[in-house]
């Protein structure tokens, strides 16, 4: 199933996160596509309010980091960047396979299009154009 939604700020944005959780609940892999400073990380503040796993100020770019945690009483999210992630060996070593095989994780993953393994594997995909300023089209495709 594929939807698209129009935001124009990031609080609405923020709020469209809210929304789609309730869409990618049972989902293993999602991937977030969008350019560089499209708003996969606001979005993610939003998936991550709705899964009371983080507030919004708590959720950052994992951009140096790469993977960040936020555990919710239902589903643990982990929010992974794999711009910086270049061979197959790289991302073998960031231990994704643990944590796709525990249950109730939920991995929200950018830039995972790189790798064919994430492409195959994904449950739902989320991309976000930038239309403006502030004006963004997300594209929500799930398995269905």
């Amino acid at each position: 199933m594929t939807l698209s939604f129009q935001t124009h700020s990031a609080d609405e944005t923020i709020a469209l996160g809210r929304e789609i959780a309730q869409r990618i609940r049972d989902a293993r892999i999602v991937l977030l596509r969008g350019d560089l400073g499209a708003g996969k990380t606001t979005l993610t503040k939003g998936i991550a309010e709705a899964f009371d796993a983080a507030a919004q100020e708590e959720v950052t770019s994992p951009t140096f980091t790469l993977v960040h945690e936020y555990r919710g009483p239902e589903r643990t999210l982990y929010h992974v960047d794999l711009y910086r992630i270049e061979t197959e060996r790289e991302l073998y070593t960031l231990g994704l396979d643990d944590m796709i095989n525990e249950d109730g994780n939920i991995l929200l993953i950018e830039w995972g299009e790189k790798f064919e393994r994430m492409q195959r594997d994904k449950d739902a995909e989320i991309v976000i154009e930038r239309l403006g300023e502030s004006n963004r089209r997300l594209t929500l495709t799930t398995r269905e």
